[in-house]
């Protein structure tokens, strides 16, 4: 179970690993008429950070059959999945306003004006995260629900490493 666990755990990183890749690309907030991220700077590279540092734990563990080293690395990885969730949340909304099949002057929100439609040429600005495609939100989610439930499991015995 455990190398399922790790299994889950490198997939679950390589999907936040894109998303990120298209938020930094996306994110442009100096450009005219950006829209503001969502996603929090700290938040982001929190659960990032936290994410690579449990996962380093966790092969650590796979190594030396140490205990605690499991239940660190399941520590973490509770910590990083609040983050996630705490993300998700903040995505959900820009999502739905990205996604609504309205007039282009009847679109409000973060970045945009009521009745005001941009100069030819230019889309409405729109947060970075509203290109995250939804089949890798969704992949990444249940990959790290997955990681998270083998990690448990195995850190109270109920697979070995």
């Amino acid at each position: 179970m455990g190398f399922a666990a790790l299994i889950t755990w490198f997939a679950a990183v390589l999907a936040g690993l894109y998303m990120l890749t298209v938020w930094l690309i996306e994110n442009d907030a100096a450009g005219p008429g950006a829209a503001r991220s969502q996603l929090r700077v700290p938040v982001v590279f929190g659960h990032l950070t936290l994410a690579i540092t449990g996962l380093g734990v966790w092969v650590a563990y796979l190594v030396l059959d140490r205990d605690i080293l499991a239940w660190t690395a399941a520590g973490t990885l509770a910590v990083v999945a609040a983050l996630g969730i705490t993300m998700f949340a903040r995505w959900v909304p820009v999502y739905r306003e990205h996604a609504r099949p309205t007039a282009p002057a009847a679109l409000t929100g973060p970045g945009r004006a009521a009745g005001v439609t941009p100069p030819a040429g230019q889309p409405f600005a729109v947060p970075a995260e509203s290109q995250f495609p939804v089949a890798v939100i969704a992949a990444h989610g249940l990959l790290a629900g997955v990681t998270l439930v083998l990690v448990v499991l195995t850190a109270i015995g109920g697979g070995g490493s």
